[in-house]
Parts: structure tokens; sequence; C-alpha cells
């Protein structure tokens, strides 16, 4: 089972029309619960049971956009009942310099 966390990343939406793509996008990925599109500065957030990894890369797949992780945050489920918050994990891994992983999903 994939563990709560929340993840932002940086998406180039320039018009409403990218806006609606990355906003399709997200509501047909079933990993997420929540999401949040901020247009002006590029930045969408995501929270769910995922792997960010993962998530960047259907995102990436559908849109057809460079997705950039910003930052994930983890939560650990302490028996169904609380989250503990684990240290904050930047990180800046651009699916499209990683060439090994990019070339096999375009």
């Amino acid at each position: 089972m994939d563990q709560f966390c929340c993840m932002v990343m940086r998406i180039n939406i320039d018009c409403n029309g990218c806006y609606r793509k990355v906003r399709r996008a997200l509501l047909e990925t079933q990993e997420l619960d929540t999401h949040l599109i901020e247009m002006k500065q590029s930045k969408v957030s995501v929270c769910g049971k995922f792997k960010p990894q993962e998530i960047a890369i259907k995102i990436r797949k559908k849109t057809n956009r460079r997705v950039e992780i910003l930052e994930i945050q983890e939560f650990s489920i302490n028996n169904g009942q609380s989250h503990e918050e684990k240290p904050l994990m930047i990180s800046s891994w651009n699916l499209e310099s990683n060439q090994n992983l990019f070339a096999t999903f375009t």
C-alpha cells in the first residue's frame, strides 16, 4: 500500500485550454484525493495515497507537458487514526532531464 503524501509540481499552464487539460488529467487519476491548481504560479498540488514519481509520469503522459516535482511531503498512518509528518523531502527531479526514464515514456 502506498503512503499518504502531498506533492507540489511545476507544470506550465499558459491558457485556459492548458488548465482544462491538466485539470482533466488530475480528475481522471484515481490515486488522488485532492488537488489544487495555481495557474498564475504554474504550480499544481496533489494529495492522496500514491508514489510521487508514478503520478508525475501519469500526468506527463496525459497532458504532454513537462512536469517538475518541487516538493514531496509524506505522512505515515498509525492505526488509521492520525497522520505523523515525516521530514520534508525536497526534490527537483525533472522528468525530461532523466533521459533513461524519459525515453521510455514518450
